[in-house]
């Protein structure tokens, strides 16, 4: 049973990694069509701005499973290095557990705030409007992913041999 969430949640993981490079794709083409279309058309850009940040924002949230997954994160490692193998995977579990309660706070906050925006008809204050939900969404799905690759972790180091 534990290997198939492992496997499900490195899954997610993966998907959600193919997704967070795709949305800072669609950010570099967004923002390549709005210098083209400012500087060269002297065209407005109204959802261009707005697009390019909600995007590149969706890409950090979503991507972090990957980036945890793939232990792509920046980290000092010293200590780790110098320390005995037993002592390493408690230091890993502790963080890993650190990890998990931090992003089950943030996935509560997060979906707290998604839920005023949604019932308030929130919007961004600009032009374009855009409703608050689409740039929160991928922020509470974030953190909901990013838990359970925490929790696909811990399970990982609890099963390795002392």
């Amino acid at each position: 049973m534990a290997l198939r969430f492992i496997n499900l949640v490195q899954s997610l993981s993966r998907a959600c990694g193919v997704l967070a490079a795709l949305l800072l794709t669609f950010s570099m083409v967004v923002v390549c069509q709005m210098i083209l279309m400012r500087y060269v058309f002297r065209a407005a850009t109204i959802w261009q701005t707005e697009a390019v940040v909600f995007s590149a924002t969706a890409a950090i949230f979503v991507g972090a499973p990957y980036v945890l997954l793939t232990k792509g994160h920046v980290g000092v490692d010293f200590i780790q290095m110098v320390v005995k193998p037993r002592t390493r995977r408690v230091m890993d579990k502790v963080g890993a557990i650190l990890g998990i309660v931090f992003c089950l706070v943030m996935s509560i906050a997060t979906g707290i705030h998604l839920y005023e925006a949604l019932e308030g008809g929130w919007t961004t204050p600009s032009v374009a409007a855009v409703p608050l939900w689409m740039p929160l969404t991928p922020m509470m799905l974030g953190f909901v992913l990013l838990t359970l690759q925490y929790a696909a972790e811990i399970i990982k180091l609890s099963g390795e041999p002392s």
